[in-house]
């Protein structure tokens, strides 16, 4: 045992149980269904990008406030990206597949000191959902959709516990949301790119 993992805090307590019942339905399910689902969890978060592009897109046809929040969607995902990873350095929770001896795993076990808690990639997709849905709520309910199903995905490949993405879908939303309303401040930017060599990339026409 290294040092990293015996300093490590342990989770299986809290929902091991479950983790296990789920990772033992991926060891029993198709492997073409193991497959799809192990795709999806490694690169599902190009659907957030996608949507956050359909959003600027859409956006341009709308009042300034509203380019601003699609504007700074990305930005917002990515401050809350850095709280979780300080949140993640901070209580430095093992894997379930390395706390939980012979768990069956689709994707390879993170090695020791890539923290579990909370799930990265649930908290990206939850803070781009949340980011989505205060400008386009159309595109926001596809998004909350992948981003559920993002979420569940880590689980279900082995990496992540259940608490790990509940905690990350929290704690996306719970910043993403209100980060992206703030941005609809930043109105007066827009109005000023409304008026510069930029103008068609914030405004149609």
């Amino acid at each position: 045992m290294t040092a990293s993992s015996a300093l490590a805090f342990d989770g299986s307590h809290i929902d091991g149980g479950l983790y296990r019942s789920i990772t033992d339905a991926a060891r029993h399910s198709p492997h073409a269904l193991d497959r799809a689902v192990g795709l999806f969890s490694s690169y599902g978060l190009v659907i957030f990008a996608v949507l956050m592009l359909l959003v600027w897109w859409r956006a341009r046809h709308a009042d300034p406030g509203t380019m601003a929040q699609a504007l700074f969607a990305p930005i917002v995902v990515t401050a809350v990206f850095g709280v979780d990873m300080l949140v993640k350095s901070a209580v430095r929770e093992a894997r379930p597949c390395r706390s939980l001896p012979g768990s069956f795993t689709i994707e390879s076990c993170p090695g020791a000191g890539d923290w579990s808690f909370p799930s990265n990639h649930t908290v990206v997709a939850f803070a781009a959902a949340a980011a989505i849905w205060v400008v386009d709520r159309r595109l926001g309910a596809v998004a909350a959709v992948a981003a559920a199903a993002e979420g569940a995905s880590r689980v279900f490949v082995g990496v992540h516990y259940p608490h790990d993405v509940v905690a990350a879908a929290v704690l996306g939303v719970a910043l993403g949301a209100p980060l992206a309303r703030w941005s609809g401040r930043q109105a007066a930017l827009v109005e000023r790119l409304r008026t510069g060599p930029l103008r068609p990339l914030v405004q149609a026409g």
